[in-house]
């Protein structure tokens, strides 16, 4: 009976902590872990790659299941998934600072909508941006690219007690920077558009003080933002390769994989 047991438990982690990577996973990543999908669906999801993924994984050392060491390897296995989903919000979050900057540079951030991902008011800009990056992410394969990653973590951090070391989680919070550099990267032509306009008014209130400066430069300024809105989609689509880019080599890195620059990875 105890070969038995120890054979069925060997069989259920097989599964189950795969299941705690995955699923940790879906929760938090762009587009599966928004507030627009259900729970239901992400669980179904989590387990049917679970049940197609499981058989080719490596086999993990046993563990009892009912022990404090299995709650280790559980939490372990969260806190890697949970990681690497983050780091697409990281990404999509770079495009609504964006927008939220343009919106507020060209008055165009008192329009507010609620962002359908995380339920909270956001400018109507930065929910465009974050729509369009979005759309972009599902149309490079993204979300398979981070599913072929989770998948190969298997044989390079393997279901254990020990998971990310402290750099990895170091690396991870540093990416917050880059994403404020990026998004300041992006938005930096409109500051300095809207800065000449701003100028030019000024230059105007100074020749012209009678002149209405309020009653001119607010429409003015609001139609000039959308032109320079306009003018900013152009190429967000190289700004977004460039911040996906830096998303798979922190990825890459913390999984210990290796990046091609085809877009494949390796153990």
């Amino acid at each position: 009976m105890d070969i038995l047991f120890e054979e069925i438990s060997q069989t259920i982690a097989a599964y189950i902590w795969p299941l705690f990577r995955i699923s940790s996973m879906l929760m938090v990543m762009t587009v599966f872990g928004a507030n627009t999908t259900p729970s239901r669906i992400r669980l179904l999801l989590a387990m049917a790659i679970t049940i197609a993924v499981a058989p080719v994984l490596p086999q993990t050392a046993y563990v009892e299941l009912f022990s404090l060491t299995a709650v280790f390897v559980s939490a372990q296995q969260i806190l890697v998934g949970t990681a690497i989903g983050f780091v697409t919000i990281l990404v999509m979050q770079t495009f609504v600072l964006t927008g939220q900057i343009i919106g507020m540079q060209t008055s165009l951030g008192f329009a507010s909508m609620v962002d359908p991902g995380s339920g909270e008011q956001t400018p109507v800009v930065g929910n465009f941006f974050l729509l369009l990056a979005t759309l972009i992410f599902l149309s490079v394969d993204g979300h398979l690219l981070m599913f072929k990653m989770l998948v190969a973590s298997f044989e390079t951090i393997p279901v254990s007690t020990e998971g990310f070391s402290i750099a990895n989680y170091k690396k991870l919070t540093e990416f917050g920077s880059y994403m404020f550099g990026a998004a300041l990267t992006m938005s930096i032509s409109a500051i300095v558009a809207l800065l000449l306009i701003n100028l030019s008014f000024g230059v105007m209130t100074r020749a012209s003080p009678q002149l209405n400066i309020f009653a001119i430069g607010f429409p003015v300024t609001m139609v000039s933002g959308l032109f320079i809105l306009w003018l900013t989609l152009g190429p967000i689509m190289s700004h977004f390769d460039q911040v996906w880019l830096q998303a798979q080599l922190l990825m890459c890195d913390i999984l210990q994989l290796t990046c091609h620059i085809d877009g494949s990875i390796s153990q």
